[in-house]
């Protein structure tokens, strides 16, 4: 014991002699590593949750109409964007834009609703899919 007492501080000594000694005296690494205690104490490592979209993990959702209405767009743009308010097949309700020029949605209409953010709209994040259900599809212009 004694002599481990001695050698410990022979080699103190050499340290605090050595040009490096003040080089060493900063810590390697900022953070150690974990100890088999505290990884037992924690548990294991919880993978990260992921977020569901607006269709909650389905590409599409099946909705029906509750009230058809006309939104502003956000500050540089203008025009009277068609929007409905929809209650999802799982029960929640939402609002989704209706693409194209002209529908013929009104309410308790049967709709398909997919994702699909609309830019200049805040707050409504699903499109409503055209030739799917009771929503006609787009109609060509006659010239």
């Amino acid at each position: 014991m004694a002599l481990s007492w001695s050698v410990r501080s022979v080699m103190t000594n050499l340290f605090k002699a050595s040009p490096l000694a003040f080089v060493r005296t900063v810590p390697i690494l900022s953070r150690t590593m974990t100890t088999l205690n505290q990884m037992h104490r924690q548990g294991k490592p919880k993978p990260p949750v992921k977020t569901l979209g607006p269709t909650y993990g389905n590409p599409q959702m099946k909705a029906v109409v509750l009230k058809t209405m006309v939104r502003k767009p956000k500050k540089p743009n203008s025009a009277n964007r068609k929007c409905a308010r929809v209650r999802l097949s799982n029960g929640k309700e939402a609002v989704v834009y209706i693409p194209g020029e002209g529908h013929n949605l009104q309410e308790h209409s049967v709709v398909l609703v997919e994702g699909g953010r609309t830019q200049d709209l805040p707050g409504v994040k699903l499109k409503v899919v055209r030739g799917k259900y009771d929503c006609s599809h787009v109609v060509k212009k006659k010239q």
